[in-house]
């Protein structure tokens, strides 16, 4: 009884939330107009973000690489890499060195686009699909038993026919989607040049290009391309600014549309920011909200410490990765702190900020991690365990390992059969620990973040969790 009484309070209250919101016209007063920007900053974060991806890719003036470094294409196309991410890139937040990956944004206000998966054989393979809100709009990869072939994504308003030949329409419940393909490579020359081999198929171009034959394209060779954002030192590249973000709010929204129980939050904030437009002083008190909601709600959202579900020894996870709904507080934590992570049956995420005895992980100090026999991650796919520093980026050490894993050929077994892993600045003196090191910088924090892929039940359902990371004595 009492579950129909909240589900039909629930409905009546979206019918009823348009009829209340406020309107253009209305009076308000500054507190309010702060009360409700601060809100609107916090919850749509997220879409400003991707959507500003977006803009920056626009400006791409053909499908190269950034810097050199990151994939970078005009909208309705896609790049790729040929080999892991280098180190120094700052785009995106906690990028991993397990797969090759590649990045374009589809304008699906413009045109439906069509994307290319080639025959990965037995390789773990995942197209991760997502709208403006980073909740996913496709099952495409080797867990959902995907077939190679030709896709659509469509976006909201589309009525056109899906021309012969393409295995499934994906739908868009907005006008932006972000594509990210990624598939294994382990750590030997060997698989390198395997992967070569496959990556030439994947692709992504708009719908009127789509010829019902595989286009192929050689991925070592793409040009660099300059940057079109300002870097931000050492941290993630800057993408929601506090001062134009009241200025973007409209167009943003419009891209995605509210879901439903949204009508009332999104008829509201944009009833202050039209009068904002009226009136600079409330334009000002608004900005200056802003400013502060970032400073004070979203920038703490960087430490993994600060949100997520609770494990043994202080890790922490999600469960609704990618598929956020209307849960605006880890949206916009997993956002601000390693956006673009997959569905949970793809893979399965844990974050470390603290030893087993509650203390920040510091490169002052030495700490071990030890998977008992048969207690490695259970997965389909694989799993690694990277290091970013307290900026969720990569560690520069001599030895060029930044994650260690199922990719790692060489890691050694104990008698026992349990793995020890050894993070710490300094080469380990035994000679018989040290394939089994993951460097750690010579001072400041760090973090540790495990990645499953394929996550076996176990993992989906909580059964296996991390186990401790433990300082030296």
């Amino acid at each position: 009884m009492r579950t129909w009484l909240l589900s039909a309070l629930g409905a009546c209250l979206i019918m009823m939330a348009p009829l209340h919101a406020s309107s253009a016209q209305t009076r308000i007063t500054e507190p309010y107009a702060r009360m409700v920007a601060r809100d609107a900053y916090f919850w749509a974060w997220p879409l400003v973000n991707i959507y500003n991806r977006r803009k920056a890719f626009e400006q791409a003036p053909e499908v190269g690489l950034m810097n050199g470094v990151l994939p970078f294409a005009p909208l309705n196309r896609m790049s790729m890499l040929h080999d892991y991410i280098e180190p120094d890139q700052r785009w995106v937040a906690c990028p991993n060195q397990d797969t090759v990956y590649g990045a374009g944004i589809a304008a699906l206000d413009k045109t439906p686009v069509v994307i290319q998966v080639p025959d990965f054989g037995n390789r773990f393979w995942v197209y991760q699909i997502v709208d403006l809100r980073t909740d996913s709009i496709a099952e495409l990869g080797k867990m959902y038993g995907s077939k190679p072939g030709f896709y659509l994504i469509a976006g909201p308003n589309w009525k056109g026919t899906v021309p012969k030949g393409i295995q499934k329409v994906f739908r868009s419940t907005t006008g932006t989607a972000f594509v990210v393909p990624r598939l294994f490579q382990d750590d030997t020359e060997q698989d390198r040049r395997k992967v070569q081999a496959v990556i030439g198929g994947i692709g992504m171009y708009p719908l009127a290009e789509y010829d019902g034959k595989v286009k192929w394209r050689d991925w070592t060779k793409l040009p660099r391309l300059v940057s079109p954002t300002a870097g931000n030192g050492s941290g993630e590249t800057q993408w929601v600014f506090p001062d134009t973000f009241f200025d973007e709010l409209p167009a943003v929204l419009r891209d995605a549309p509210p879901m439903p129980g949204e009508e009332a939050r999104y008829a509201e904030a944009l009833a202050v920011v039209t009068a904002a437009q009226k009136d600079p002083a409330l334009k000002k008190a608004i900005v200056d909200e802003a400013g502060k909601a970032d400073a004070e709600v979203v920038r703490p959202l960087l430490q993994f410490q600060n949100f997520g579900l609770p494990l043994p020894y202080h890790w922490s996870t999600i469960d609704n990765g990618a598929a956020f709904g209307t849960d605006y507080f880890t949206r916009t934590a997993v956002a601000k702190s390693n956006i673009l992570v997959n569905k949970a049956r793809e893979t399965k995420y844990f974050y470390q900020d603290l030893d087993s005895g509650g203390q920040r992980l510091n490169g002052a100090n030495r700490y071990t991690m030890t998977f008992g026999a048969g207690q490695a991650p259970p997965v389909s796919g694989f799993w690694s365990l990277t290091l970013y520093d307290a900026d969720h980026f990569f560690v520069e050490n001599a030895i060029k390992r930044y994650s260690v894993g199922t990719k790692t050929r060489d890691l050694r077994k104990a008698a026992d059969g349990s793995v020890t892993i050894y993070v710490q600045p300094d080469k380990p003196a035994d000679p018989a620990q040290r394939a089994n090191w993951l460097p750690s910088p010579a001072k400041g924090d760090f973090s540790l973040y495990i990645r499953t892929y394929g996550p076996a039940r176990a993992i989906v359902q909580g059964a296996w969790t991390p186990p401790a990371v433990r300082k030296v004595q």
